[in-house]
């Protein structure tokens, strides 16, 4: 196979010219340049998390299913934009890159692609290479971009790779792969990464087919001929337990215990099932308990079964056998607040039917107190950890918000506008943050400034609006309130109460 520097052979970019002198200064410059460039690429990166269409919010939620309508009915070019939207707010959902990727294949059917002087996409996609590797997350938005003209683009996808890898969304960068495996002239130098990729996720089974693939196309390639015997062969191995354990299946003692799991792993599993399966688990667990295979599914199937609190007993118990995987403490930590929310609701609830009983209220007052105190302590220590994030920044502002600390929150939120994909919430948040202080003029500001970068009247959209709105009643601005509300009114007759506000103005 010829070498090749990403999917182009490296001789293009060689020349028989002779390399610049650059003066000290300008070379000094240049060396800085590169420092700087590695340590970008070397920066800590927070991980992504992937999921699936019932983790997202209302707000994603229509977005994503205006996205399903717009394909039915052939109107693919609208159907990408909307899961760009939702991709926007939620990177780790990947049934919206496929979505958009099937759309991108309908609508660009027949077309000629035309090709840069440096491959597919040319100078674009090499900067989005060079984006991709500092801010990976924007990377992958600038890249469905072109994957939205060619979407088997051999560079595109590679790049789309190298992003999730940098974010550990490991089913995204399989994907984006994939995706370059059914482009029949696709470079075959990524099917070997691919194959790779897979056996590096101990799905052998899967490299193996990758590899006949390979061989398919180019059945003088070696390389694949020998990868795709010993992927078969561990393969077979696996499955017939013959090598060391590692997986959940091959802790099973027989066939038959194995085939209990098999029946209750099936797509729509009871609770029964579910329960099933569970019991089988935790006695190996109990013969077993740092297997952290097992100790994960433990922890998805009490999930499953909406047990909140053992959930996050097993993902806290995974994360510290994994040696600290950031994935598993974030789904740790949205157990341990699920839990506390069911808790309290649940004191909520008992205090709100007895509305007598002093004491259960001031029970359900404590325990909100101490779940926010907790929440702020626990954002605290994650930006202490890792600083620059502005992610972070906004969930300890948001946190500070709901403790009621305003002025605390304040530069924190300032710090996370910087991210522009969070850019809008942030802006949001600082408007009501401001309204709290009483400080109007500069919350009229924020808002204004989140709705300038709002288009389409989305939720997050009405949010703004209608907050405005209540800053403008708040300082007796009854016209400018009005209107905010009348623009909710006239695409949302039912958003919370737009219309009795919009109606009685009419009748005073």
């Amino acid at each position: 196979m010829s070498q090749t520097i990403g999917s182009y052979p490296v001789g293009l970019f060689l020349s028989e010219t002779r390399p610049t002198i650059l003066p000290a200064d300008m070379k000094k410059s240049k060396d800085k340049a590169k420092a700087k460039e590695l340590e970008a690429e070397n920066a800590e990166v927070v991980e992504v998390v992937e999921i699936k269409e019932e983790d997202l919010n209302i707000d994603s939620r229509t977005l994503w299913l205006k996205a399903q309508s717009a394909l039915e009915m052939g109107h693919h070019a609208y159907a990408i934009k909307l899961c760009h939207a939702v991709l926007q707010e939620n990177p780790g959902f990947i049934d919206a890159r496929k979505l958009a990727r099937s759309c991108a294949i309908a609508a660009n059917a027949g077309k000629k692609v035309k090709k840069g002087f440096f491959g597919g996409g040319g100078l674009a996609l090499m900067k989005v290479a060079s984006l991709g590797k500092k801010d990976p997350v924007a990377g992958m938005m600038a890249v469905e971009k072109e994957l939205a003209k060619s979407p088997f683009d051999d560079q595109a996808n590679d790049i789309l790779y190298d992003c999730a890898m940098r974010l550990n969304m490991l089913n995204t960068a399989a994907y984006a792969l994939e995706n370059v495996r059914n482009n029949a002239s696709a470079n075959t130098m990524l099917l070997h990464k691919l194959a790779e990729h897979y056996l590096a996720r101990d799905f052998p089974d899967k490299a193996a087919d990758v590899y006949a693939d390979i061989v398919k196309r180019d059945s003088s390639d070696t390389d694949a001929i020998k990868g795709g015997k010993d992927a078969t062969a561990r393969a077979s191995m696996k499955k017939q337990n013959w090598e060391e354990a590692k997986g959940f299946r091959d802790v099973m003692k027989d066939s038959g215990e194995a085939a209990q799991l098999e029946a209750a792993n099936r797509a729509a599993m009871t609770r029964d099932q579910i329960q099933g399966k569970l019991a089988i688990l935790l006695e190996k667990l109990a013969a077993d308990n740092a297997n952290l295979m097992l100790t994960k599914e433990a922890a998805n199937l009490y999930e499953q079964l909406e047990d909140w609190t053992n959930s996050y007993v097993y993902y806290a118990r995974a994360y510290e056998l994994s040696s600290m995987d950031v994935a598993l403490q974030s789904k740790a930590n949205y157990m341990k607040a699920k839990s506390s929310e069911l808790e309290l609701a649940t004191v909520k609830k008992a205090a709100d039917d007895n509305p007598e009983n002093a004491e259960l209220r001031a029970q359900y007052e404590n325990m909100l107190r101490e779940r926010t105190s907790q929440q702020v302590n626990e954002a605290q220590a994650r930006v202490e950890r890792n600083p620059t994030d502005p992610q972070l920044r906004y969930e300890l502002g948001l946190a500070l918000y709901n403790a009621g600390n305003f002025s605390d929150a304040i530069p924190h939120l300032q710090q996370a506008t910087r991210n522009p994909h969070i850019r809008t919430r942030v802006l949001l948040l600082l408007g009501k943050t401001f309204r709290s202080k009483g400080m109007h003029d500069i919350a009229i500001k924020q808002l204004s400034d989140a709705l300038a970068d709002l288009h389409g009247m989305d939720g997050t959209k009405k949010e703004v609006l209608y907050e405005k709105g209540l800053v403008h009643l708040d300082m007796n601005d009854k016209p400018a309130a009005l209107d905010s509300f009348k623009q909710i009114y006239e695409v949302d007759y039912g958003y919370r109460d737009v219309a009795k506000r919009v109606e009685e103005s009419y009748t005073m």
